[in-house]
């Protein structure tokens, strides 16, 4: 006769009363704004308020903006709210339009672009959290969730990539080449 094994029943913790809810208004003047990249990026949820399970970013995306490749060993989750963003996902393009939703894979090769003519608006879940604390030491803190990220000059941008190559790494991330044109690589 054999034995029949059940499954071991999994105990859910107890509730955290130092945890608390957060609500949060996009517009809320107390958040943080940075540009970064051409983009404007409002930390609606840090890993502070989430025990560090994930951070929450509302990002203002202009025709043309969107970072390089890069790659990091945390899962990316995107809900485009407005207009079309072009995602390279490991050098394949997709189209994604207001209400779709991305999920990058952590290590995974992928940037995005603003191709549409027109602003874009989305939300970035960063899982566990972390992103945000990369892009609050590389960006320009900024007035609002609405303001337009400054253009940076040949030297700006030379020192943000540089900046960027500097640091990447503490935060789990890593800067890859551009693409080159013709789909090479």
């Amino acid at each position: 006769m054999t034995e029949t094994t059940q499954p071991k029943a999994h105990t859910v913790p107890p509730d955290d009363p130092q945890r608390k809810l957060s609500i949060v208004h996009p517009d809320d003047p107390s958040l943080r704004h940075i540009a970064v990249v051409g983009d404007t990026y409002t930390i609606l949820l840090s890993g502070a308020e989430t025990a560090g399970q994930y951070c929450l970013i509302d990002m203002s995306v202009p025709h043309c903006g969107g970072p390089g490749p890069h790659r990091h060993d945390f899962e990316e989750n995107f809900t485009l709210l407005e207009g079309e963003i072009q995602f390279t996902f490991r050098g394949e393009k997709h189209l994604v339009k207001a209400g779709m939703t991305v999920n990058i894979p952590a290590n995974a090769p992928h940037f995005f672009t603003n191709v549409s003519g027109q602003h874009a608006r989305m939300l970035c879940m960063c899982s566990p959290a972390g992103a945000e604390d990369f892009f609050l030491a590389l960006g320009k803190p900024m007035e609002s969730r609405t303001a337009v990220a400054p253009k940076l000059t040949d030297e700006e941008q030379q020192a943000f990539v540089k900046k960027a190559n500097e640091i990447a790494s503490q935060y789990r991330t890593e800067l890859l080449p551009p693409e080159k044109k013709d789909g090479a690589k």
